[in-house]
């Protein structure tokens, strides 16, 4: 684990952060690679990329802070300054704003924007999973014997539990771990050993990849390729999430997993209906919206 990678005087650069920069310039060059083909401008990859990064890390903090404000309001502070907590659905959801917004300068049909995408954002997905595992972003998973568990003692968020008063003296911090409730508590010493489940991300958003990059020139109709984004990637969160910590918060499902839930469906619900209504999309050609 290496959370802090170095010091610049006042300026501390994450290992999180040095990863998500490699994701998305490996999304920018996969994207281009995506532009060339369709035969579209060469900046629109850079331009995508740019303010998607923007928006998704302004997204994904915004809906952290939300989620967790008690906890922000105690230390302002920290939604600037802290390395951690960046949740990945409202990245996605400042990516799709920003995605729709730089189809619309370029007059591109955002389901065509979305199909160029999907791909790209997979693969930068498996670099941001690289990030939290080097920097222990608290999304690591239940205790386990497997020969590749791991311990995260030098996490930057959520392995060590607050220290509390036991008879007039302090007790060791703890590993989170979840109650009989689905809720956060302290419950096991630092020599605990868990599932690495950052790792089991980068393995499956790899293989996704594998899976749908080639896949793009054979698309049956616009808007495949991110229909299968929706179900690809939310059906392996959903998976993994099982194995996670994260709290249980409805009929002993997490709230990444019921987003998950509505991200498979929104997928299937949208396939369904563009394969129906769609043009097909010929490999090599970009659908442009009417002016």
């Amino acid at each position: 684990m290496i959370p802090v990678f170095l010091h610049l005087g006042p300026i501390t650069i994450y290992s999180f952060g040095v990863m998500a920069a490699l994701g998305f310039l490996a999304g920018d060059f996969t994207l281009t690679l995506e532009c060339r083909r369709r035969g579209l401008p060469a900046g629109l990859a850079d331009s995508i990329v740019v303010w998607g990064a923007l928006a998704g890390f302004a997204g994904s903090r915004v809906y952290d802070v939300v989620d967790n404000w008690s906890e922000y309001m105690a230390h302002p502070w920290s939604i600037l300054l802290s390395g951690a907590g960046f949740v990945w659905y409202g990245g996605l959801i400042g990516g799709i704003i920003s995605a729709w917004l730089v189809g619309r300068y370029y007059k591109l049909r955002f389901v065509t924007v979305a199909d160029m995408c999907a791909a790209p954002l997979i693969l930068g997905q498996a670099f941001g999973r690289m990030g939290c595992l080097l920097s222990g972003d608290g999304d690591w998973g239940l205790p386990s014997t497997v020969p590749w568990a791991m311990a995260f003692p030098k996490a930057i968020v959520g392995w060590h539990g607050d220290l509390h008063l036991a008879d007039g003296g302090l007790i060791p911090a703890t590993v989170l771990k979840l109650d009989a409730h689905g809720m956060l508590v302290d419950g096991f010493f630092p020599a605990v050993r868990v599932h690495p489940t950052p790792i089991y991300e980068v393995l499956l958003f790899l293989a996704i990849f594998a899976v749908m990059w080639p896949l793009r020139t054979r698309s049956s109709f616009a808007g495949q390729q991110a229909c299968l984004y929706f179900i690809l990637g939310g059906l392996e969160r959903f998976v993994v999430e099982f194995l996670r910590i994260n709290p249980r918060v409805l009929w002993g499902f997490s709230e990444a997993q019921l987003l998950s839930l509505v991200m498979i469906g929104v997928g299937v619900a949208t396939w369904l209906w563009l394969a129906g209504r769609a043009p097909a999309l010929e490999p090599g050609v970009a659908l442009r919206a009417s002016t």
